[in-house]
């Protein structure tokens, strides 16, 4: 039996790889994706190049931009030939990164979705500010709405399930945070889960503090504890 060409055990084969050449964009095709969602945002699109993007948190004060160009996939139609490049325009780009985080997100609609937004061109916060105020509003109307139903829901899951905080998701926290609802009752659930015992009292107390409520003991591994000055 001729072996010559088999693979052994424990052998990758390693396929030729086609090289994906990019052709020449178009640098007038911009599109601005901006946010006052205070949460960074990560959205991977495998399928085409380039597919990474990270949109810093913002605010409706202090929005948050990111520029986007057209992206590339390729299309195979045979093994004889180059793949063929097929560009998708900035304002695809910028309408599936929207849509696509926002698609998975809880009490996700139209009108009930996080303050995100696109514009076409290349835009500076500042011109955002002035120029698309009235999108602003608007992405802080169905910003609040989408808080609102959080806040909702986690009543309803927190009634529910007799007070169990791990049903209380994330989202919602923020949600009650940036509504002003600090008396919700899961809300201080979560700040009381949040504390850590103390090293010299055994009680409960804030990580952001490097002295103890109850006992007055110094955590010395506080960043904040070598800056003490008692009189």
């Amino acid at each position: 039996m001729d072996t010559a060409g088999l693979l052994q055990v424990g052998e990758l084969s390693t396929p030729s790889h086609e090289r994906l050449i990019r052709s020449h964009k178009n640098p007038l095709d911009k599109c601005t994706i901006v946010s006052i969602f205070p949460q960074e945002i990560d959205e991977v699109k495998h399928t085409i190049e380039p597919g990474k993007f990270h949109i810093d948190a913002g605010t409706y004060e202090s929005p948050s931009i990111l520029i986007v160009g057209s992206s590339s996939w390729w299309k195979k139609i045979d093994s004889a030939q180059p793949s063929t490049e097929i560009q998708t325009g900035s304002i695809q780009v910028a309408e599936a990164i929207v849509k696509d985080y926002c698609n998975g997100l809880l009490e996700y609609s139209d009108d009930s979705m996080p303050g995100l937004f696109y514009a076409m061109g290349e835009h500076k916060v500042v011109d955002i500010k002035l120029k698309f105020k009235g999108d602003l509003d608007k992405a802080k109307i169905r910003q609040d709405n989408w808080y609102r139903k959080l806040v909702r829901m986690a009543d309803a899951l927190w009634a529910r399930t007799n007070g169990n905080p791990l049903t209380i998701a994330n989202e919602m926290r923020l949600a009650a945070k940036s509504l002003n609802f600090n008396d919700k009752p899961w809300l201080r659930d979560y700040v009381i889960a949040e504390q850590v015992r103390c090293v010299a009292c055994g009680s409960l107390r804030n990580p952001s503090y490097p002295i103890c409520a109850i006992c007055k003991a110094i955590d010395p591994s506080h960043p904040m504890s070598k800056e003490l000055k008692f009189a």
